[in-house]
């Protein structure tokens, strides 16, 4: 083979392999603005909207990873590798990384599991692992919580499904539990009915189930009452705080003494 050929076949080389490559570039370029529009219809389609917020987010996911790893596949075709020893080379590599990220494996479990079995969805305020927040996504490895001072919190779902998972938005009804003190000179019944009215004239305070005050220990330095009070999920915080701020309103108007931490002390002389 004298110069010219060589020259010639390098010539066709390039050639070849420039066209396979730009082939490779408008199918990558058009295969992330497909896969870009389908996340977008399965968040958006009317269709799906119809299902639960929590499988939408998985089903987004999940068609995310399927999709990239079929253009992979497909550019890997176009640049001239063949199919079954890709196919090969993907199956070596997905044993070597399955058991390099067996924590990843056990989310991607872990997410299935909150998919079907459904401790919380897409908008429940829950409370795990040490965390609390609004519940924003829950995808194929991981959940996004939102907290209330505007904080996103990821969560790994093998560690979600492993835990103590509390739900505060599954029941429509909360109860509100408080305790009050007050000095051992205070009138019990008077005391009770204070707290009573200070409930009953709580807009948001349910009067079915009916609220529960009783006196409940005696204290070092007072007597302490427990006071029960239903409400609906969504009015908690508000109900909490107000019975606390009028009930102190109330017990300063009556004159009910909120005493200090006391100690008597004895001195012996002999």
């Amino acid at each position: 083979m004298d110069f010219a050929q060589f020259g010639n076949y390098l010539l066709q080389l390039s050639t070849s392999l420039g066209i396979k490559l730009l082939e490779a570039i408008i199918i990558l370029v058009v295969g992330f603005k497909l896969i870009k529009w389908c996340k977008k219809w399965i968040k958006e389609t009317p269709k799906l909207n119809k299902l639960d917020g929590s499988l939408r987010s998985f089903l987004i996911s999940f068609a995310s990873i399927v999709l990239y790893a079929l253009l992979l596949i497909t550019v890997a075709m176009v640049l001239g590798v063949p199919v079954t020893s890709f196919i090969t080379i993907l199956a070596s590599c997905g044993v070597a990384v399955g058991l390099a990220l067996q924590g990843a494996l056990g989310n991607f479990a872990g997410g299935l599991m909150i998919l079907f079995f459904k401790p919380f969805k897409v908008g429940d305020f829950i409370e795990a692992s040490g965390e609390c927040g609004v519940v924003q996504e829950i995808t194929v490895v991981y959940t996004v919580l939102l907290t209330g001072d505007n904080k996103r919190i990821t969560l790994p779902n093998g560690t979600l499904t492993n835990s103590v998972i509390k739900n505060y938005s599954t029941e429509k009804l909360r109860r509100v539990d408080l305790t009050f003190n007050t000095s051992y000179s205070a009138d019990i019944d008077k005391v009770r009915t204070i707290i009573s009215e200070v409930i009953a004239a709580h807009p948001l305070a349910l009067k079915d189930p009916e609220p529960f005050v009783r006196l409940s220990a005696h204290a070092d330095s007072s007597l302490t009452y427990t006071v029960r009070i239903w409400c609906k999920s969504e009015d908690y915080w508000t109900v909490n705080f107000d019975v606390v701020e009028n009930v102190k309103k109330a017990f300063d108007q009556n004159g009910i003494e909120i005493p200090y931490p006391q100690m008597d002390v004895h001195i012996d002389n002999n």
